[in-house]
């Protein structure tokens, strides 16, 4: 198990939200931070008793999406086979594309048949079998 000093047990905790939650986006600024890897953030959380929450792929958490985006979706297809997963990392590329961003991109996945798997955060391996306990 990964142990955080003091200083890097206080940039995590500066950085969690109203209710005590780690966000998505902030787990990823925090390892940098901290000087981990994103994929040990939900093994760290988890042994603090600290929930990350609002996947920005729309996996778990209550952000908010708008509509599918077509064009979006059709990038995202030529990443996955038929079974229709596509791995986080991928889909974080696909935000970084021209005319996309990564509410688009989740917004996309959120409302189709799109599922997400190997998380990069190391919250969850496959969405479909291991969701993450955001409660």
């Amino acid at each position: 198990m990964k142990k955080l000093d003091n200083i890097q047990r206080d940039l995590l905790l500066t950085n969690l939200d109203e209710d005590g939650k780690l966000s998505c986006l902030k787990a990823f600024k925090v390892a940098r931070l901290i000087g981990m890897k994103p994929k040990d953030m939900a093994e760290i959380t988890r042994s603090m008793n600290i929930k990350i929450t609002n996947c920005e792929l729309g996996v778990f958490g209550k952000l908010n999406f708008s509509e599918l985006d077509d064009n979006i979706y059709d990038k995202l297809s030529k990443n996955f086979a038929q079974d229709k997963k596509i791995d986080c990392e991928v889909a974080w590329y696909t935000a970084r594309d021209k005319g996309s961003s990564l509410r688009k991109v989740g917004s996309t996945i959120n409302n189709s048949d799109i599922k997400v798997r190997h998380c990069q955060l190391g919250c969850f391996y496959d969405e479909e079998f291991e969701k993450y306990d955001d409660k």
